[in-house]
């Protein structure tokens, strides 16, 4: 099976969005844009590597830990895509480049990029068709030409590649040093380029109104209540040697688990924290106590489905959840992708990111004694909309 890596350039600045950080650190919904963006790519590839603006690399390494490889970007986009690719690892087939900026953009869209390479693409781009009539003028702002509309269309990320056209591209960057984009690039190679259909949410993100935009898409208004909460959660690994490991919803075979009164998949409870204090339900202990017998030896699947039932209950949709788990082992890469899925099966669907790190031989963790969790909850409660309801008189 093909190996897939994503890069993500993240090294624009926000100033048309009236911000003093970079772009990729605006909050959309709660959470950052270049979260937005991992969470939607991360499940699809093997490794990401995030582009960063300069002195800026430690906000974002904070912000996946090992789950992202972070590189310092440059002046141009180009530039940032030629430093992300000197750290992808070696036995990586395809590559899929993505803007932070672009941080709506659907895992489905990804998805269909990276199964037209599998196709036997060298190069894959989605796009809109254009609806707007188009000009091209001259310096002195007279209209010199209106092109034909119909075959033109507006390009968005992310973008796919095989990893021997990327390079190629790149290192002929001075044959188009100004390419806006990377197919430009693998266009000037005399390559074919796939366009495929995109998909309105991929927009860009540049100005506040684009910010707008970007919440319209995610349902949200001014007048809904959205909330969020933090959870945490560590267990010591067990003197038992045939206790198993669960950890996000996944049970890891050769390693010995940790002690707890329920399955101790501390991925799982530091998210049902999350989702609790988001929605002011008290905490993990409070909603399933070790004096309740019901959830003696419970599953991590079992405890985040009856979380989201008592947060669902409550009045609020779950948006989102984050969480990093904190531990020298079990790896997590080699089965990143199974842990989303089966933390966002449990939870009914919902949107999922999944990083982990260590402590750098600190405290119960780092010491190889134990493993923990952080988690984080987006929730939402929708204000009424009030309907119209027109006359036929």
């Amino acid at each position: 099976m093909a190996r897939t890596a994503a890069i993500i350039a993240a090294a624009g600045s926000g100033e048309r969005l009236g911000s003093k950080i970079p772009k990729a650190l605006v909050q959309l919904a709660g959470r950052t844009l270049i979260e937005h963006a991992f969470s939607s790519i991360s499940p699809l590839v093997d490794e990401v590597v995030i582009a960063a603006p300069a002195d800026y690399e430690e906000s974002f390494r904070n912000l996946f830990g090992e789950s992202a490889k972070v590189v310092t970007g440059g002046a141009t986009r180009s530039t940032s895509i030629a430093h992300a690719l000197e750290v992808v690892s070696p036995n990586i087939d395809f590559i899929v480049v993505h803007d932070a900026a672009r941080a709506l953009a659907s895992t489905s869209l990804a998805a269909r990029v990276i199964e037209a390479l599998n196709d036997g693409e060298v190069a894959v781009i989605p796009a809109l068709p254009v609806v707007d009539t188009i000009k091209s003028i001259n310096s002195d702002g007279y209209v010199t030409l209106t092109p034909d509309r119909t075959n033109l269309r507006a390009v968005q990320t992310p973008q796919g590649f095989t990893r021997q056209i990327l390079n190629r591209a790149h290192q002929g960057l001075d044959r188009n040093p100004d390419a806006t984009d990377d197919a430009a690039l693998v266009e000037s190679l005399g390559e074919k380029v796939k366009v495929i259909e995109g998909e309105s949410r991929a927009l860009k993100i540049t100005t506040s109104d684009d910010l707008e935009r970007a919440m319209v898409i995610l349902g949200l208004s001014q007048s809904d209540e959205v909330r969020s909460g933090v959870g945490v959660d560590a267990h010591a690994f067990s003197s038992d040697p045939h206790r198993k490991l669960h950890l996000a919803c996944l049970e890891w075979a050769g390693e010995v688990g940790v002690d707890g009164h329920s399955d101790g998949d501390v991925a799982a409870h530091a998210i049902c924290d999350a989702l609790f204090s988001a929605a002011a339900l008290g905490d993990l202990g409070s909603n399933f106590g070790v004096d309740d017998p019901r959830y003696a030896g419970a599953s991590g699947a079992t405890l985040l489905r009856e979380a989201s039932n008592r947060v669902k209950a409550s009045g609020f949709e779950i948006l989102n959840v984050s969480v990093q788990i904190v531990g020298n082992r079990p790896k997590l890469s080699p089965r990143r992708r199974e842990a989303i899925s089966a933390l966002s099966i449990a939870l009914g669907g919902v949107e999922v990111s999944v990083s982990a790190t260590t402590t750098d031989g600190l405290g119960l963790t780092g010491e190889g004694r134990g493993i923990g969790a952080t988690a984080t909850a987006l929730l939402i409660k929708r204000a009424v909309r009030s309907v119209n309801v027109g006359s036929n008189t």
